[in-house]
């Protein structure tokens, strides 16, 4: 495994992959190799300029790409909505759903148009609702997976289901541990309840470790104390996008990628390195917070996810 690189990606040909929040960074990166790799892939975001850009970035390394932008804003259920509701209605089965998309320390409380605090909404929240949603064409595939992209700040947060949305007090770093933490509850829960209701998915996790992109030194958080952090350590304990995403595509593609498996680099404090299996806090293995999780994300949302035994499609075939 510490030798894994985009070389070992198996052939992808024939799959359909969508990877949200790709139109740079780790999402890039990530679309890249997939398309390399021989994939179709659902490059999503929120901003079609950056997303043509993408797509032409895309198609310049490996002209034969099978890659188009599709318009999702994680801040906006409305838009989860329409995004899913036209793959179902197209019916394609759906091999991998890479949800990467996030924001990161914002100054200030700030929200959704749905009304949700803006890391834990867009974070958390809508990935879990997209997924909900992607559920029947995300059966058909023969061996569909999950990737939730997590991060080395689970390692610090607490689900405050006295203050999910942060109304009554905000601080933005525990906020965004908090929405961390709750990717890879999800990721756990979401394969327990595969297997106990038949959905054939493997849901599983990575993250970057310290990877080089624009979320830190571009983003609403970029005066404080990461975009410090990111500029003086930045140098020497920090490696590329292109690294950051290799445990995020072991974990979609790799027959050695296990369920409620969790990958990211294997150096100090896992900030980089080559890709191994991820150190998961204990607060990441609460199974009942999981799910009152799962339960209050639902009521959130309006997403209800089917709770009766189904059949695989491999089984239905």
């Amino acid at each position: 495994m510490n030798a894994w690189s985009v070389a070992d990606i198996p052939p992808q040909r024939g799959k359909l992959a969508v990877v949200t929040g790709a139109t740079g960074g780790l999402g890039y990166e990530t679309a890249l190799a997939l398309a390399v790799a021989g994939a179709e892939v659902l490059v999503t975001g929120r901003n079609a300029e950056k997303g043509s850009a993408a797509i032409t970035s895309i198609r310049r390394i490996a002209p034969s790409a099978k890659v188009r932008f599709e318009m999702l804003d994680l801040a906006s259920l409305a838009s989860v909505r329409a995004f899913a509701a036209k793959m179902v209605a197209n019916g394609r089965p759906l091999d991998l759903l890479i949800n990467n998309a996030g924001v990161m320390n914002l100054p200030t409380r700030r929200l959704t148009q749905d009304g949700f605090e803006q890391q834990f909404g867009t974070n958390h929240l809508s990935h879990f609702a997209l997924t909900g949603l992607l559920l029947p064409v995300l059966r058909k595939a023969e061996a569909s997976r999950v990737v939730n992209v997590s991060s080395l700040a689970h390692r610090g947060g607490k689900i405050d289901f006295a203050n999910l949305q942060a109304e009554r007090k905000y601080r933005s770093w525990p906020a965004y541990q908090q929405s961390k933490l709750a990717n890879l509850l999800f990721t756990f829960e979401l394969q327990r309840r595969s297997a106990a209701f038949g959905w054939g998915l493997l849901s599983n996790a990575a993250h970057p470790g310290f990877a080089r992109t624009d979320l830190i030194p571009n983003g609403p958080g970029s005066k404080g104390m990461m975009a410090v952090m990111s500029k003086t350590l930045g140098r020497f304990m920090s490696h590329s996008a292109a690294a950051g995403a290799l445990p995020i595509l072991f974990a979609a593609t790799s027959p050695a990628a296990a369920p409620m498996g969790y990958y990211g680099p294997n150096g100090f404090y896992e900030m980089k390195g080559a890709v191994a299996p991820a150190k998961i806090f204990p607060q990441a293995k609460d199974d009942a917070v999981a799910t009152r999780l799962w339960e209050v994300s639902e009521r959130l949302t309006g997403v209800k996810w089917p709770d009766v035994v189904v059949f695989s499609a491999k089984k239905e075939a």
